[in-house]
């Protein structure tokens, strides 16, 4: 699995993708008390679009990325609960770094819901600092950024 690739999502890889996003993201649909974000994107769109890169035959990982003019931002990181422990997060952390760095971007930003306290926990370990905190309506999210040297 450490060396596994990752590459750009096919539309054949839709329904892995969608899959793996259910499977990471359901069990917060109790704590925060509605349907996490990334479980209603459209992500045959996604895939379309090229902002999907994904890990594993079959998929147990990706991340969901767009570029803009000064930042790469980082919408969806998910990885299967089955691939837990394995690096795969890491993994997908470190190639978000080095796409960003490839387009040229100086800064990763993302944001997460508030009661997902584990990414609280998880995004400074990898060089993520604590921007601020915003409602944006029903959705209490903190948003972070990574500055690339």
């Amino acid at each position: 699995m450490a060396d596994e690739e990752i590459r750009p999502a096919r539309p054949a890889d839709v329904a892995d993708v969608e899959d793996v996003i259910d499977a990471a993201f359901r069990p917060y649909v109790e704590r925060i008390g509605r349907v996490p974000q990334p479980m209603e994107e459209d992500h045959a769109a996604n895939v379309a679009a090229g902002k999907v890169f994904v890990t594993g035959e079959p998929v147990v990982g990706l991340v969901v990325v767009e570029a803009f003019e000064d930042h790469l931002f980082l919408d969806i990181i998910a990885v299967h609960p089955t691939a837990h422990g394995r690096g795969v997060g890491r993994r997908l952390l470190r190639f978000v770094d080095a796409h960003a760095r490839a387009l040229g971007l100086p800064e990763i930003r993302l944001y997460t819901n508030a009661m997902m306290w584990e990414n609280q926990r998880i995004y400074p370990k990898y060089g993520y600092e604590l921007v601020e905190r915003r409602a944006d309506g029903p959705r209490d999210r903190l948003h972070y950024r990574k500055r690339l040297l």
